[in-house]
């Protein structure tokens, strides 16, 4: 469910997330044309069992915390095998000025 997001001054989005049994998502990056991506997921409730964040590389993580760049990281969550898990996700894109794209 999206909460709020703007296209305007800055890019952003914040979404509440719902993950039930048997869900998944499969390894992937978010790509751009322009711009740094990045998302800070916050785990509201975990699953019983499953439903693990998996990242190549966080910029900070804790058990419930995870800040990362879906734009050049591979990301997945794994299998839901029990219960839900809920995720408050908030993503921005940092517009850079020149074409290279730092990797933080």
């Amino acid at each position: 469910m999206l909460l709020i997001g703007s296209n305007w001054l800055l890019q952003f989005d914040c979404y509440l997330l719902r993950f039930g049994e048997g869900a998944a998502i499969p390894a992937h990056t978010d790509r751009l044309d322009t711009g740094c991506h990045y998302r800070l997921n916050i785990i509201v409730k975990k699953a019983e069992r499953g439903g693990h964040f998996i990242c190549q590389t966080c910029i900070f993580e804790t058990d419930r915390i995870k800040l990362f760049r879906p734009d050049v990281y591979e990301h997945a969550v794994s299998k839901i095998e029990r219960g839900q898990r809920y995720v408050l996700s908030i993503g921005w894109v940092r517009q850079t000025t020149s074409k290279r794209q730092q990797v933080v």
